[in-house]
């Protein structure tokens, strides 16, 4: 591997393998920008600074002779995140897909050839005109074969922060024009809870603004982190970050109050504030905080008061805490026997939440498990029993750690963005209805095993389609779909497979037909800055001209709609500018209604932002404080219009595996559980150091890999006991996969617990082999695709336990960094 990208000189030197001639060139340096461009003679961005974005932050982007040379955070961000140099990096990667490219198979023997060598195929260069031709070949023919549920277009992930460039609108927009397909529903960030907090609290909750940093600083004596690292996770945003998560983090811990983080691993955010640190078994959550709850209610620390005027249903989940109903009091010794914390830390939990304004900031970690709708229910639970929802301060958090919740929101409008050309939804004009069928995301392999199966989501029963193609953009299902193997085999359902992608993914290695996207930096758009503070909108723009054969997403798609005889439709005759501006003077005559002052577009481009003031209300903003004042007034989403404890409506559905009100149900695996076939459980954390599997293709690699492969957290006294020493390369394994990783010898992890960071590049030894050896990491080899139950069938992510060996054999090369065969 090259050494880490610090300075022009290293980077151009670890770059000659991208270019493909190192043989004839010295150096990057004395490259012209047609080598590099698009069917251009010179480059048309002008040398100097260019401010952009991206789910890392803002940025100046430093032009040089047609090449972006160096990166450095905008000034504006409080707290430029260390990944910026990887998105760097990523452009000029070895992983950069160069070409449009037909796996050889496909090209010479059609639709369906030789699937199961998927994956270890090689691929033969295309022009774009074949690869269009051949990718509306499929379309209609799948289309007129197979029916509108032939085609799997709910293509999922993290794609490219911008209004314009969403792909996955801008597919589906080209699909609807199509005709039809099959859509997908849900995340596989909050798949959970984002299904079952609307019945508890009317609305998703997991994306919305939390009572602001400067209120908790102030007013919240006991801050909870359980289940979440903000420390980490705050340098991402959907759109472009503020990162004022850490402003806000920075200030608390100069109060000097206390932290608490519950979590398997000593994190970031706990090394950060110097916390407390609790250490439950995973996926006992529920448990631990049904343990609290019974001694709040013994001790007669809860608040019945609020509980009888805010909330419904606790006289139907009390029988069930105290035991009436099962003969199981869900007592602090109860809860320890489960959870692995005594029963006197729990007790004097309960104490301390009672007797202080408490914070309960909780991750998404807590419900990418197996029953995990019941964590954040619970969560909700324990809140209301605190009695302190409302209360400025106090009550519960559920994005603390996503996209610098809590940052102070501005008084600025709201931008809108393409759309997929679906049917909008009515009270709601900025979403839109799609497709002949629809899925939760996270089913995909049931849906290509069981065709005509009927599933349960949500009180409703559907069928799975009978699909045979997909198109995938912005998105890698072989880094974040759980049980690999089965996902390999599963895949080899569809005919065809189309990625559009710009780096050389393992999803794109299990494709069919490769179209080379553009990065962020190859086109102009317009991103707001600061999910949740909105605090200024920011130019796009084109860093440099399109790299080798890589086109914008945008005329992708145009490209295909023509061939399809509705490019009109698809492009409204309008530009990429044209679009952009659009968007603006849109969000502009909203700022106008609020008597904010904008830039014309002319102005706002040649400055590349325009910013908004915080307001107070939006400094000072305590989340629910207006249902606390006047619940009558201000009632909740919920059928009852309070926050609902028991749900009628879940207890009309009768699921077997979602009980009315929050409930401990065994998981289908955990660590020292009654079905457990190996001694450790396998927690699945967001990396430091990229977003999933983002800026894995990159330098950024070198910061964290051992012997090359991802690192694996493993307790001292685990190792030990398996002669494993800091540094060794380890095989992790289950009945489900196998995987290699490097270990790291810490007391920073609970006994019992490993941990390898999601979003590794798979890379199996033998690919397409099903049960092979991953070569460098990808932990989804371990864990279990089940859904989190019939109502949200959510991923299960966190699910896993597994062994671990010192590995003696052969140590396989890690390829998945090369570019494929022919690629």
């Amino acid at each position: 591997m090259s050494k880490r990208v610090t300075q022009n000189s290293e980077y151009a030197l670890s770059r000659r393998e991208f270019l493909g001639s190192s043989a004839a060139i010295g150096a990057l340096g004395v490259l012209t920008p047609s080598l590099l461009a698009s069917g251009v003679a010179e480059a048309s961005v002008p040398d100097g600074e260019v401010l952009t974005g991206s789910h890392w932050g803002a940025f100046q982007a430093t032009v040089k002779d047609g090449r972006w040379t160096a990166v450095r955070g905008w000034e504006k961000d409080p707290h430029p995140s260390r990944q910026l140099e990887g998105v760097l990096d990523s452009f000029y990667s070895p992983t950069r897909i160069k070409y449009p490219m037909v796996r050889r198979a496909f090209l010479e023997k059609g639709p369906g050839a030789d699937v199961e060598s998927r994956g270890s195929d090689d691929f033969v260069r295309v022009s774009w005109d074949e690869a269009l031709d051949l990718v509306v070949k499929e379309l209609r023919r799948i289309e007129d074969t197979y029916g509108p549920t032939g085609t799997y277009a709910g293509s999922y992930g993290w794609k490219s922060a911008g209004k314009l460039h969403n792909c996955q609108n801008l597919m589906r927009r080209m699909m609807n024009l199509k005709g039809s397909f099959v859509n997908s529903s849900g995340d596989y960030s909050t798949g959970a809870s984002q299904v079952i907090m609307p019945h508890v609290m009317g609305t998703l909750e997991v994306y919305e603004q939390q009572t602001t940093w400067p209120v908790v600083v102030e007013s919240t004596d006991l801050l909870v982190f359980w289940g979440a690292d903000p420390m980490i996770t705050n340098q991402i945003g959907w759109i472009i970050p503020d990162h004022g998560g850490f402003v806000g983090m920075a200030a608390f811990k100069e109060t000097g109050k206390p932290v608490i983080c519950i979590d398997p691993v000593r994190t970031d955010t706990s090394d950060f504030f110097g916390a407390e640190w609790i250490a439950p078994k995973p996926q006992t959550d529920v448990a631990m905080m049904l343990g609290i709850a019974h001694t709040l209610y013994t001790e007669n620390l809860h608040d019945p008061d609020f509980l009888d005027e805010y909330a419904v249903g606790f006289d139907k989940f009390l029988p069930y805490l105290l035991g009436e109903t099962d003969g199981i009091p869900k007592s602090a010794e109860w809860a320890a026997e489960i959870c692995g914390i005594s029963a006197e830390v729990l007790k004097d939990l309960a104490l301390r939440f009672a007797g202080n304004r408490t914070m309960l900031a909780s991750g998404w970690s807590l419900q990418r498990q197996q029953h995990g709708e019941q964590r954040h229910w619970m969560l909700v639970t324990l809140a209301c029993m605190l009695g302190q929802i409302g209360l400025p301060g106090g009550g519960f958090g559920l994005s603390y750690h996503y996209s610098s919740g809590g940052s102070p929101g501005a008084n600025g409008p709201v931008l809108p963005g393409i759309t997929d050309g679906g049917k909008a939804v009515e009270g709601a004009a900025w979403l839109t209805e799609s497709g002949a069928a629809t899925i939760p995301l996270a089913r995909i392999t049931d849906m290509l095993e069981n065709p005509g199966q009927d599933f349960d989501f949500n009180g409703r029963r559907q069928k799975y389609p009978d699909v045979k193609m997909t198109y995938w953009v912005g998105g890698n299902p072989f880094a974040h779909h759980q049980d690999r193997n089965r996902l390999v085999k599963a895949w080899q359902k569809f005919e065809t497979v189309v990625v559009q992608d710009f780096q050389w993914t393992a999803t794109a290695r299990f494709a069919d037909i490769v179209l080379p996207a553009t990065t962020s930096y190859e086109r102009n758009d317009i991103e707001q800055f600061g999910d949740y503070s909105l605090k200024a909108i920011i130019a796009m723009k084109k860093v440099v001209d399109p790299v080798f054969e890589s086109r914008t997403d945008f005329d992708i798609f145009a490209d295909i709609s023509d061939r399809l005889g509705k490019k009109q439709e698809f492009t409204e005759g309008k530009t990429e500018m044209e679009w952009i501006e659009e968007f603006y003077a849109a969000a502009r005559k909203q700022a106008g209604a609020k008597r904010v002052e904008m830039l014309d577009f002319d102005g706002f481009w040649e400055q590349g932002y325009v910013e908004f003031p915080v307001s107070e209300e939006g400094r000072n903003f305590v989340r629910y404080a207006d249902y606390r004042e006047d619940p009558l007034l201000e009632p909740l989403g919920t059928p009852s219009g309070k926050i609902e404890i028991y749900s009628r409506n879940i207890e009309k559905m009768a699921y077997d595996d979602c009980p009315p009100h929050p409930t401990w149900m065994e998981p289908v695996e955990r660590l020292d559980g009654p079905t457990a076939q190996y001694p450790l459980h396998v927690a699945t954390s967001h990396p430091r150091d990229r977003l999933h599997s983002q800026l894995c293709g990159t330098s950024l690699r070198d910061l964290y890999t051992i012997a090359e492969r991802e690192p694996c957290l493993i307790n001292t006294d685990d190792a030990a006991s398996r002669g494993i020493a800091d540094g060794d390369v380890v095989r992790i394994f289950n009945d489900r996969g196998q995987m290699l990783a490097g270990a790291r010898v810490t007391d920073a992890i609970r006994p019992g617990v490993i941990r390898v960071n999601e979003g590794g590049w798979y890379d199996p030894v033998e690919p397409g082999q099903l049960g092979s050896l991953d070569a460098y990491g990808d932990v989804n080899n371990l864990t279990v695709d089940i859904g989190t139950s019939k109502l949200a069938q959510a991923n299960c992510g966190h699910t896993a336990i597994a062994e671990i060996e010192k590995f003696t054999g052969d140590l396989p090369p890690v390829k998945v960094f090369d570019t494929p065969k022919g690629g």
